[in-house]
């Protein structure tokens, strides 16, 4: 039998505020006050192929781990929220080394605009995607069918509710836009460090918007200490 090979190619990109993968949530719909952009490609602009979504609440997007390109695949990982020293197979996790660098994510629609140069964009919440991820598709989500309130989580339930306190003062949360300061803080209390390093005197980092935002752990609570221009 022919094995039948297509290419895919990306309908958008998402805009978001994070133009690296580290800082980004770990999944989707942890940072609801996070919001992002998805602009369609030129071919993918006919309006008329948005008809109806204005009627779902949440979407489901497929893309790329564009930052996290690999020539071959492991049969297991090791989830960054388990330490980074436990293994578990691929497909047990949502780790971006697979063998199709494909994403999933449920994103809460905010609105469906009609830019003049860029056609529809669709604003959306909880995204957990870098800026400039390739879009592949767009999908309603169907809550009588996609939600499954009695599902097991599996080894991912260990960590449900790990969320770090943030310190952030005033003088430096004043630098951040207003209204981005709330998807900030939600980032920070996420904990964007690498699950297996703890060291409290060390410094981390990540980049939000135009700026670096620097700080330290030391046991559950998180303090912003530098936020610099990039």
């Amino acid at each position: 039998m022919l094995e039948e090979r297509r290419v895919i190619e990306p309908v958008a990109h998402i805009e978001t505020e994070l133009p690296t993968k580290f800082g980004l949530p770990r999944q989707s719909g942890l940072v609801d006050q996070l919001r992002a952009r998805i602009v369609f490609e030129p071919k993918y602009r006919d309006p008329s192929a948005f008809k109806g979504l204005e009627g779902f609440s949440h979407l489901w997007l497929i893309w790329g781990f564009s930052a996290n390109r690999r020539e071959d695949w492991a049969a297991t990982v090791k989830p960054p929220r388990l330490g980074g020293n436990r293994k578990m197979g691929v497909f047990a996790t949502r780790s971006p080394y697979r063998p199709n660098a494909l994403g999933l994510s449920s994103v809460r629609l905010i609105a469906l605009e009609r830019d003049e140069k860029l056609g529809p964009v669709l604003v959306v919440a909880g995204a957990d995607l870098m800026d400039g991820t390739p879009v592949y598709d767009v999908k309603p989500y169907l809550p009588f069918t996609d939600s499954h309130p009695e599902a097991a989580g599996g080894f991912a339930e260990d960590v449900l509710d790990y969320a770090l306190e943030v310190d952030f003062p005033p003088a430096l949360l004043a630098r951040i836009p207003p209204d981005k300061r709330e998807a900030l803080l939600g980032l920070l209390a996420q904990d964007p460090r690498p699950a297996y390093i703890d060291d409290p005197s060390r410094r981390y980092g990540f980049n939000y918007l135009t700026f670096d935002v620097r700080f330290t752990v030391a046991g559950h609570r998180l303090t912003v200490v530098e936020v610099a221009d990039l």
